[in-house]
């Protein structure tokens, strides 16, 4: 399962502890494109939202989340865990005035979903102790630098984790707390400011606000068929819906049918630069096969620039997930179906393979036929 880092403040984190939900916004952006093929929002505002949205829609049923308390004079940033997502994905509360909780929250989360208490801990691990502190590392690719990367990087409200890092915090948090955590039947809590801890409490609230599904497929299409830039989108279709068989012809074209997604990310981080891997996911086959798949998404066809930028992403993926997490790297490239591969294209992709000596890149191309999104593998 994914683990997903949602950041809080004061303030908001005792609101999503009583209310049992995790949240992310963007000021006060009205969400206007949701099941809709038109945005009067400007297209950087649009592709901003997007992404929050895509980040949500990667969670899937019982993953874990864990906040992230924001420094204040008071406390370091800290991190408190452990809770479980309810459903997959997440729902819309559109900004309104009378959006569930805003005046409490003193801003507009807009994407939400509800949580469940897991192993809830007291005490949480400060931000030094999980980032900078070294003890019992032997190798600098066993820090969390997924963590570390959103810290650089900063705007992103939920950051996943891989399953190693997750470990790794998830055992600092046990520690700490001297692997006591809350009674499995305490289902109520909040925050407390001056112990900076998660506590128990006797008062019960229900989340009544609006849940919303999300479809972003209108949009998609719109953008898809007017020449607009849509690889915003086609990234946040693919976290919404990839391993939950919603989409066949993606799950074949992966060669994932019927296969157990057991981690799933996307924009995830690989080097202190702006580099970005658009999706990533991994399946464990067997207790001794693992399969990791980096995912470089295109809303154009393919240009021999995609494997360069595949290239980079394996370097490390090499250096800094493989070391903690063995797996089978499986590379794959998904363009809009343009034009048929030219052969400098396929003596691309086969140079590409030989140099990386893993295995052969998927080329996966896509189109929309009858309101439907259609992935199909190209031979090369």
């Amino acid at each position: 399962m994914t683990t997903h880092v949602f950041i809080v403040d004061e303030n908001t984190f005792k609101y999503h502890l009583e209310y049992l939900f995790a949240g992310t916004g963007s000021k006060e952006n009205k969400i206007d494109f949701n099941n809709s093929q038109t945005s009067s929002l400007h297209h950087s505002t649009e592709s901003s939202l997007i992404g929050l949205m895509a980040d949500g829609c990667r969670v899937r049923k019982d993953d874990l989340i864990i906040f992230y308390l924001q420094a204040s004079w008071q406390h370091e940033g800290t991190f408190f865990g452990t809770f479980q997502a309810v459903a997959d994905g997440i729902f819309l509360d559109n900004y309104s005035p009378r959006q569930f909780l805003l005046k409490k929250l003193c801003k507009s989360l807009t994407f939400r979903l509800l949580i469940k208490p897991y192993e809830v801990y007291r005490e949480g691990v400060t931000e030094w102790e999980a980032l900078d502190e070294i003890k019992g590392l032997t190798s600098p690719n066993q820090m969390l630098w997924s963590l570390i990367y959103r810290k650089l990087k900063g705007n992103r409200g939920n950051t996943m984790i891989t399953i190693y890092e997750s470990e790794r915090l998830i055992d600092l948090l046990r520690k700490k707390n001297k692997f006591k955590y809350f009674a499995k039947n305490i289902k109520d809590f909040s925050y407390d400011c001056d112990t900076n801890s998660i506590i128990s409490i006797n008062n019960h609230f229900q989340y009544t606000g609006l849940q919303t599904p999300i479809n972003i497929i209108p949009r998609l299409i719109n953008k898809y068929n007017s020449g607009k830039a849509f690889e915003a989108h086609l990234q946040m279709y693919i976290t919404q819906n990839l391993g939950l068989g919603t989409n066949l012809t993606l799950e074949r074209a992966l060669g994932i049918t019927n296969k157990e997604v057991e981690w799933l990310g996307n924009e995830v981080s690989c080097g202190v630069g702006m580099q970005r891997i658009d999706v990533m996911f991994s399946i464990e086959e067997s207790k001794s096969k693992r399969m990791l798949y980096p995912i470089e998404l295109k809303a154009v066809g393919a240009y021999e620039d995609n494997t360069r930028q595949l290239n980079r992403y394996i370097d490390w993926l090499e250096q800094y997930y493989i070391p903690n997490r063995i797996s089978i790297i499986q590379p794959v490239l998904i363009c809009k179906k343009d034009y048929p591969l030219s052969d400098e294209l396929k003596s691309n992709f086969h140079n590409f393979n030989k140099r990386n000596g893993i295995l052969p890149l998927i080329y996966i191309e896509f189109e929309i036929t009858n309101n439907n999104i259609i992935f199909n593998t190209v031979r090369y």
